[in-house]
C-alpha cells in the first residue's frame, strides 16, 4: 500500500503578491477550480493507484485552510500532522514516517513523498513511473523522481546519474548537485545524464527509519521524541513544539538522500512544473492569440507574451510586451518576466520594513468563514465579515475596542452578556468595549455583515477567548 505523505509549508515568496504567508500558495486556485493542495490530492485519486489516504503536514497557522480545503473535495480521512516551527524535509518526513508506523503496524507500506504546489500535465506517464518506483523498491532502500530537463534552469538542485539499468527511465544515481549558473546548467542539458531534482521519492517506511537513525540519529532522536508527546486537537496531530525545535534545520537530500549509496531514479517526463514563479505560470497557461495570460478583469490591445493577474480591479494594457502584472487588493506588482526571480528580493525589503502585506491579504480566511478590511483610519476599522453556515465565532471580549454589527444578508445569532437574540437584514446592535459576546450563522446561507470597530487598540491580537469550537482558547 502507498502512503502519499504531502508537504503542505513554505511561504511561496516567488508569488507574492497573491501569495502571502498566511495563505501561500499551495492554497491558491492558481489553474483551475481547485487550489494546488487540491489538484495534488485529486491526481492520485485519478490514477487509481493502491493508496490510502494522506498524511499532510503544515503549519499550525495554515491548519484550518488545510482542513476546509480537504472537505471541500470530500476527503475527510486524510491526516494533518501540525509542525510547531519549520525545519525543513528531513524531521517534517520523518515525523511523517512515524506516525505512517504507527497507524499502520501490520501492513508492508510504501510512503510516496510529494509537494502539495506542484503541477503534473500527463497522469498516465506519471502513474507508469511511479508503478516502475515500486518495482525498485523491492530490491532498492529509496527511489527518487528526476525531471526531464526542458531547458537550463538554475532554481533547481539536479542529480547526475548513470545509464546503467535495462529498465526504460530507470537510472542509477550519482550524486546531487547544488543550484548551477546558467553557464553550469547549459553544460548539464547538454551532457544528456542530468535531472532537475523533483523533491519526490518513495521508500518502505520500516527501511527509511532505520537508515534515518543510522545515518542522522540526532533528528530521528528529536522527532521520535516529538512524535510520541504529540497531541489530538480536533481533526488534527499537534507536534510537540519543544522537543521538535530542536530538530537541525536541514533536507532530506543533506540528512540523508546524499549519503547513501545505490539510489535509484526515476526519470519524469510528464509536463511537470513546480509553479515557482510568475513565469513558470505563464508557461503552463493557456494563451491567447497574442501569447498573453489574462485572469480577472483585463482589457488588453496591442500587447504580446503578458501574464496578468487581476482580484479586484480593471486592469488595461496597451502596447506592451513581456510583463508580469499581479494586482491585489493593497498590492501591484509590475515586472518584466526575464526579472522574476527578483520578487523574493522585493519581499525581503518588505519584510525589513514590517510590512503587512507579506504576511497578509485584506481578506483573511479562518475556520468560520472570513472577513476583509474595507477601511482603516484613525480609532476606526471597518470590515466585510463572512460567516460560513452552521459556524460560529469564539465566546470573547476585546479591552481596547467596541463594535458594531449591521446585517447585510443572512440571519445572526447574537450573545451579548446575558442576552441571546437574532438579527435579520438591515438589522444592527452594539457591543461595548469589554463585553463578553459571539456571533453564529444559525441559517443555511453564508451570514454577512459589516463590522465597524472604534476604540484605541484595533489590532488583531486584542481578544480575550472564553469558548471556541476550533479550540483557540486561551490557557
Amino acid at each position: 500500500m502507498i502512503v502519499p505523505v504531502i508537504l503542505a509549508g513554505g511561504a511561496g515568496t516567488r508569488l507574492w503578491p497573491l501569495s502571502r504567508r498566511s495563505y501561500p500558495k499551495q492554497f491558491l486556485r492558481l489553474l483551475n477550480e481547485q487550489s494546488l493542495l487540491q489538484n495534488t490530492i485529486l491526481r492520485l485519486q485519478k490514477m487509481d493507484l493502491p493508496c490510502s489516504a494522506p498524511i499532510i503536514i503544515c503549519g499550525d497557522e495554515h491548519r484550518f485552510i488545510v482542513a476546509e480545503q480537504l472537505r471541500e473535495i470530500g476527503v475527510i480521512q486524510a491526516d494533518i500532522l501540525l509542525e510547531p516551527v519549520g525545519r525543513n524535509t528531513a524531521p517534517a518526513i520523518t515525523i511523517a514516517a512515524l506516525h505512517a508506523q504507527k497507524k499502520y503496524p501490520e501492513e508492508k507500506i510504501d510512503l510516496f513523498v510529494l509537494s502539495a504546489d506542484h503541477d503534473i500535465q500527463n497522469l498516465e506517464a506519471f502513474k507508469l513511473s511511479i508503478e516502475k518506483a515500486l518495482i525498485q523498491l523491492k530490491n532498492n532502500p529509496i527511489v527518487i523522481f528526476g525531471i526531464k530537463p526542458q531547458h537550463a534552469e538554475t532554481g533547481y538542485g539536479y542529480i547526475n546519474y548513470i545509464e546503467s539499468t535495462t529498465q526504460q527511465n530507470v537510472y542509477e544515481v550519482n550524486s546531487f548537485v547544488e543550484k548551477p549558473d546558467l553557464t553550469t546548467a547549459e553544460q548539464y542539458l547538454k551532457a544528456g545524464h542530468y535531472a532537475w531534482n523533483s523533491g519526490m521519492f518513495m521508500f518502505n517506511v520500516e527501511i527509511f527509519l532505520e537508515l534515518i537513525g543510522q545515518h542522522a540519529p540526532k533528528i530521528m532522536h528529536q522527532c521520535l521524541e516529538a512524535y510520541r508527546q504529540s497531541k489530538v486537537d480536533l481533526d488534527f496531530i499537534r507536534i510537540d513544539l519543544i522537543k521538535f525545535e530542536k530538530c537541525e534545520d536541514i533536507s532530506i537530500d543533506y540528512a540523508l538522500l546524499e549519503k547513501l549509496r545505490n539510489l535509484k531514479m526515476v526519470k519524469l517526463d510528464v509536463g511537470w512544473n513546480d509553479i515557482g514563479s510568475w513565469s513558470a505560470l505563464w508557461d503552463i497557461q493557456e494563451k491567447d492569440e497574442s501569447q498573453n495570460v489574462l485572469k480577472g478583469d483585463v482589457v488588453q490591445i496591442y500587447s504580446k507574451n503578458n501574464l496578468v493577474y487581476s482580484t479586484n480591479k480593471l486592469v488595461s494594457l496597451i502596447g506592451v510586451n513581456n510583463l508580469v502584472i499581479v494586482e491585489t487588493q493593497d498590492a501591484l506588482l509590475i515586472s518584466d518576466k526575464n526579472y522574476m526571480q527578483h520578487v523574493k528580493d522585493v519581499v525581503s525589503i518588505l519584510k525589513k520594513n514590517d510590512r503587512q502585506e507579506i504576511s497578509v491579504h485584506r481578506q483573511v480566511f479562518r475556520p468560520w468563514g472570513k472577513y476583509e478590511c474595507i477601511d482603516v483610519g484613525t480609532r476606526y476599522q471597518v470590515k466585510r465579515i463572512t460567516v460560513n453556515k452552521g459556524h460560529k465565532l469564539s465566546l470573547q471580549l476585546h479591552h481596547h475596542r467596541a463594535e458594531h454589527w449591521i446585517v447585510v444578508k443572512g440571519t445572526a445569532k447574537v450573545k451579548k452578556g446575558d442576552q441571546n437574540f437574532l438579527l435579520s437584514e438591515n438589522e444592527s446592535t452594539y457591543i461595548p468595549i469589554g463585553e463578553v459576546h459571539s456571533l453564529e450563522n444559525p441559517g443555511c446561507i453564508p451570514l454577512e455583515l459589516i463590522e465597524i470597530q472604534t476604540g484605541s487598540y484595533l489590532s488583531e491580537d486584542d481578544i480575550r477567548r472564553f469558548d471556541d469550537l476550533y479550540g483557540r482558547t486561551q490557557s
